[in-house]
């Protein structure tokens, strides 16, 4: 039975390491790279996505982005999203009217355009994952500006 308890401190240690690791996910290191630079805080998401929140202290409100922590193949290119929710149609539902709207105005946008996943409408940008730091700031921004004013519009709450 001796023999046996150093197999079992080492399985259990094992346990433990990967228990921890997967409590902390460390997100994709470009990312973190680039947020690091531009001194973002953010939080990184049991998936691998970062979590930002930026503040519009004159107008006492704030907005949650996201920078998904994998990226897609499309061709050539590896796409990064990053995504801000405005409205949780659950709570606040979209007329026909106002989704036309919603397609039509995405038709304007230079970059970035509106998108429901699981109940919840979203700005979305999808970019080349060869942007630096200083242009994911930047789509940063515009997402979380294009989310944060679209949810004032339609709910005129400050949820998300």
């Amino acid at each position: 039975m001796a023999s046996l308890r150093p197999i079992v401190l080492l399985i259990m240690s094992l346990l433990f390491t990967c228990s921890t690791a997967l409590a902390a996910p460390e997100g994709d290191a470009s990312v973190k790279k680039r947020l690091d630079a531009r001194a973002m805080k953010y939080e990184v998401y049991e998936d691998g996505d970062f979590k930002l929140t930026f503040s519009y202290k004159q107008d006492n409100r704030s907005q949650l982005v996201f920078v998904s922590g994998t990226t897609e193949s499309v061709g050539a290119f590896d796409i990064r999203e990053i995504f801000a929710p405005a409205l949780k149609l659950g709570d606040y539902p979209l007329s026909g009217t106002k989704a036309r709207e919603l397609l039509e105005s995405s038709g304007e946008y230079k970059l970035g355009s509106w998108e429901v996943r699981d109940e919840v409408l979203y700005y979305v940008i999808k970019l080349p994952d060869t942007i630096d730091a200083e242009e994911l700031e930047s789509a940063l921004e515009i997402a979380a500006e294009a989310a944060d004013d679209m949810e004032l519009e339609l709910s005129g709450k400050d949820d998300l």
